[in-house]
């Protein structure tokens, strides 16, 4: 057997799992599940019906039990069992009567159906229904001929009518366990008026499972109608104050269900509990003693009892049980604020754990945007100075197709004074003939230019599409000389003029 402490490792993979699968239905411990699995051969089906339906005392547990405790007969004697001394010894008698265990019994109520003849089957009889009418129809034409028979028939069939009436009237619709319970009261409350008993309302299976998992006393309470002494049972005893406040009592713990044995669902109960005599009344309660889920019945009580007995009955063997169920439940809650606090520090780990995985997510992102930052930052460095080198390239190569500055005699010629952004103002003669953006090419160029850096070939740079960012600009009068349009500089300017550099935002587009 297991002890108290619980160590999967000693037992199979299939054990782990059967243990899994009894404890997931029956919510029970798992040192109080172990010794009924293995009581079972770890047969997960027969240990769940044990625990819902009650475990039979087991004989050869029993036999070998007495075996054990039969004293061991003292050496070199010999016994010599005859008619007068084979049987005379008596077995030793039990600290504890052996209980009678209370099965749990689910009802199984006929259903009704309505039932359809199939369409094939109505097609093949409808010649008869045909022949049925034709005859039926005849019939009535010949008791139109002759009156006096139904007459006559009448009175031979009355006396079968009548019976099968009164059988009728005993029959009761079969109905579910709460409907049958609720029914229950209904005629109790019609039958013996107010009073202040409070019935289970379901089936005998729920107050079963109730008195079972809540350890409490269930009171089961069987009526025959037609038995003389129910009337006065219920109205001299169940009914009587002192049972009704010693049911009540909420220290008492007691459940209370009642049926009629014309009903299905007590029927059954009624015989599982060995009833024989109605009325009838039984205390089931869990019986610790026997085993660990077993439900038995602690007392019986059968016939006309008057009050103080009846108590005095209920109260002998409730409180011969109630020690061990106090105890249980003390256990039970001692094991449900262990698996409470279990569960707090289950919950408060994960709730930890969710915070350190947000705080790990939340550095992640930052770190990650931190990092993107950083590239995009990189990327836009990289752009701006591949975009300074593509401009410093772009006027090397520019520099090296602008046109030497022509003579002042021979050709048409533009003068053109040109104040620079730095304030520098540079003099120039270009060709009149000369395309506006060779002007804006010089002055894009003029450091290159100025610094004779054209010696060397440079080749135009890949990918690169130069905008001016700047314009030239006639001061008097005010005259923006911008590329479109493609004209030449001698159209544009004329024989000579005053130009003044002016920068464009980076949005301006020339």
């Amino acid at each position: 057997m297991a002890g108290d402490g619980f160590d999967p490792s000693q037992f199979s993979e299939n054990q782990q799992e059967a243990l899994g699968t009894y404890t997931a239905v029956t919510n029970q411990e798992p040192s109080a599940a172990i010794p009924i699995l293995e009581r079972s051969q770890w047969n997960v089906q027969i240990a769940i019906a044990k625990f819902f339906d009650g475990e039979a005392p087991d004989p050869v547990e029993e036999a070998r039990a007495s075996l054990a405790s039969s004293p061991a007969p003292p050496p070199n004697s010999s016994r010599q069992e005859t008619l007068m001394n084979g049987f005379s010894r008596s077995p030793r008698p039990s600290n504890r009567a052996r209980l009678d265990p209370a099965p749990r019994i689910v009802p199984q109520p006929e259903s009704q159906h309505v039932y359809r003849t199939p369409f094939i089957l109505t097609v093949f009889l409808t010649p008869f229904n045909l022949l049925y009418r034709l005859l039926s129809g005849s019939l009535g034409f010949f008791v139109y001929l002759f009156p006096f028979l139904p007459r006559m028939l009448s009175g031979l069939a009355g006396s079968r009518a009548q019976s099968h009436r009164q059988r009728d009237t005993t029959e009761r619709r079969p109905l579910n366990s709460q409907d049958t319970a609720a029914r229950f009261a209904r005629e109790f409350e019609e039958e013996y008026g107010q009073h202040e008993l409070t019935f289970f309302s379901d089936g005998y299976a729920q107050a079963y499972d109730l008195a079972k998992k809540d350890l409490k006393f269930l009171l089961v309470v069987l009526l025959s109608p037609e038995h003389d002494d129910t009337s006065t049972f219920v109205r001299g005893t169940l009914l009587s104050p002192d049972v009704v406040n010693y049911i009540n009592d909420p220290q008492n713990k007691i459940i209370l269900w009642a049926g009629s044995v014309q009903d299905s669902e007590a029927y059954q109960v009624s015989n599982a509990l060995n009833c024989s005599k109605f009325p009838f009344a039984a205390v089931v309660a869990h019986t610790l003693e026997d085993s660990s889920n077993s439900m038995s019945t602690i007392t019986r009580i059968s016939g006309l009892v008057p009050p103080s007995a009846f108590v005095a009955r209920l109260r002998s063997a409730i409180t011969q049980h109630s020690v061990t169920l106090d105890r249980a439940r003390a256990s039970r809650t001692e094991q449900q604020a262990t698996r409470n606090l279990r569960e707090e520090q289950n919950s408060a780990y994960e709730r930890s754990l969710a915070q350190d995985r947000e705080r790990a997510r939340r550095r992640r992102e930052e770190e990650e945007a931190r990092s993107r930052a950083e590239r995009e930052e990189k990327t836009r460095a990289e752009a701006a100075e591949l975009a300074i080198q593509n401009l410093e390239q772009w006027r090397r190569w520019r520099a090296q197709s602008i046109a030497p500055e022509p003579s002042a005699s021979g050709e048409e010629i533009t003068r053109v004074s040109i104040r620079m952004t730095s304030g520098e103002r540079v003099v120039r003669k270009f060709r009149a003939e000369a395309d506006m953006e060779e002007l804006y090419a010089f002055v894009e160029c003029y450091g290159i230019l100025s610094r004779d850096l054209t010696s060397n070939k440079v080749l135009e740079p890949q990918g690169y599409k130069h905008k001016y960012r700047f314009r030239l600009v006639s001061p008097m009068p005010p005259t923006v000389h911008d590329l479109t349009g493609g004209d030449t500089i001698g159209n544009k300017i004329g024989r000579s003029g005053n130009l003044l550099v002016e920068p464009m935002d980076e949005d301006d587009d020339t």
